[in-house]
Parts: structure tokens; C-alpha cells; sequence
């Protein structure tokens, strides 16, 4: 993939992303067919949506409304083991959902840090923080492939289904690399490919935002990782999760060829990235 085209589903991603954000503040659906934007004005449909992917109704209690739109594949809060002082960095941190939990373990001796390349998020996220009084965590602007973090300041990251929606993945985990302390973790949830996927699927832009066409297969995951340096790499396929995401695209097929995984992975005590 070149770098104009790279660009151009960058863009694409961060206009879908700013329409939902939007559709979530008036309480609407902005009705496209994809997950990205499966946002509505009926909070019990959210909460069903975030049970199924392994959030407890506690959860969805804890954070100020409005921070839990339905998004995302899984519940990486669950394998990332925070500890209370920690530093957590979100990758696409949306309206703040995992930040707002992450910071009930940090605690406020902690510190969260969420990142996201679209304004309108950005701007939720920060009146969230503000309503739920949540002094340890911020929300900064910026792309993942260009973190807006200082070098070896980080103990854990977490992601919820959005690494897969870059168009340069080894940039990224390059980034989380840099930025992670040495031990330093990686917890993410994504959508990942079990199987190539049709050039028509690859190339249509929904599916993109949806979270499906930009899923890379497990083992080139793997591959990248290990080239940054990473130890105790472990991707784990949930085959339960083909059922939601055959909701995300009816009728299309996708469910043969993504699933969401858990991956993890653990910075050394030294070294440098690829």
C-alpha cells in the first residue's frame, strides 16, 4: 500500500469515527450497516451490545453516560491485570470507556492516557472526564502510528478493536514498543483474519470502518510483533465471536475469514524496536 492511499483510508476512518461520535452526542443512529456506527439513543441496547463482548453490567455503571457507545470486539481490561500507579495508554480511546475503567484500578495515584485521531471524540472523551471528575485521566489528539507519548513511560497499553483499522500496523506496534517501559505490556482486544480475504472485501470501505477489512492475518500479527522486539506473544482467537460479527455485515460473509483474538505481548527488559 502506498502512502496516498494509506492516507486515504486514514481520512475515511476519522470521517466515519467523527459521524459516530456525532450520532452519539444527539442520540441517534447514523445508520450505516458496519459496527462503527452502531451507536443508539437506547441505553439498553448499548448495554446488551457491551455485555455480549465481555463487559458486566457493573462496568457500564461505573462510567459517566455516554462514554459506552456499543463499540469495540472484546474487553481487554480483562488480560491486561492493571495495577493500582500504573501509567495505562488507550489506543483510539473514542468516547473514553476503557479509560474511565482503567482508572478505577490505576487509581488516582495513576495514570490513564487516551489516544484518538478524531476531534469529535477527543472532545467527548475530555466532557466525559469532566462530568465523572476523573483528574488521573487525559485525552490527547493524535494517530497511533505516531503516538503523542514520551519514550519508556508507559506499563501497560490497551486497544479495543482499532489497530486493525491502520493502514500501517507495523508502524504501530513500533510505536507501542517505544513507548512502553521496559517489562511494559501490551492488552488488546482486535479483529484479526483466519483466512485472506476477497480483494472485494479488502477494498470496500465499510468493511474497512467496520472494523473487517483491515484485520491482518494471525500470522503475520505474530511476525511484526516479534520483529519489534516483543516476547511472550500470545494471539488468541474467540471462534464465539463470529456470531457478532456476522451481525456487523449481514449477508456478506465476513464471519468465514475475521474473528476477534486477544493479543497480548510483553516489552523485554532490553533491546530496541525494529
Amino acid at each position: 500500500m502506498d502512502q496516498k492511499q494509506a492516507d486515504e483510508i486514514r481520512q475515511q476512518v476519522r470521517e466515519d469515527y467523527a459521524q459516530v461520535a456525532e450520532a452519539s452526542n444527539s442520540g441517534d443512529c447514523c445508520g450505516a450497516e458496519s459496527s462503527c456506527c452502531g451507536v443508539s439513543d437506547d441505553a439498553a441496547i448499548n448495554t446488551l451490545v457491551s455485555t455480549r463482548l465481555g463487559y458486566s453490567e457493573d462496568d457500564l455503571d461505573k462510567v459517566p453516560g455516554g462514554a459506552d457507545m456499543g463499540l469495540g470486539c472484546g474487553n481487554p481490561r480483562a488480560i491486561a491485570g492493571i495495577r493500582r500507579g500504573e501509567t495505562v495508554l488507550d489506543l483510539g480511546s473514542g468516547g473514553g470507556f476503557d479509560c474511565f475503567l482503567a482508572a478505577a484500578e490505576t487509581g488516582e495515584e495513576g495514570r490513564v492516557i487516551g489516544v484518538d485521531m478524531t476531534p469529535t471524540m477527543i472532545s467527548k472523551a475530555r466532557a466525559n472526564a469532566v462530568r465523572g471528575k476523573y483528574r488521573q485521566v487525559e485525552f490527547r489528539l493524535g494517530e497511533i502510528e505516531h503516538l503523542p507519548v514520551a519514550d519508556n513511560t508507559v506499563d501497560v497499553i490497551i486497544s479495543n478493536c482499532v489497530i486493525n483499522l491502520s493502514p500501517d500496523k507495523r508502524q504501530v506496534f513500533s510505536e507501542t514498543f517505544r513507548v512502553l517501559k521496559p517489562g511494559g505490556r501490551l492488552a488488546i482486544s482486535d479483529v484479526v483474519a483466519s483466512a485472506e480475504l476477497p480483494e472485494d472485501m479488502k477494498n470496500d470501505p465499510a468493511l474497512y470502518s467496520g472494523c473487517m477489512a483491515g484485520a491482518s492475518l494471525i500470522g503475520d500479527l505474530q511476525a511484526i510483533l516479534e520483529d519489534c522486539g516483543f516476547e511472550q506473544i500470545a494471539i488468541a482467537p474467540k471462534d464465539e465471536s463470529k456470531e457478532f460479527i456476522r451481525d456487523w455485515a449481514p449477508g456478506r460473509g465476513v464471519e468465514d475469514y475475521v474473528l476477534s483474538a486477544t493479543i497480548e505481548a510483553v516489552k523485554p527488559g532490553g533491546g530496541c524496536c525494529c
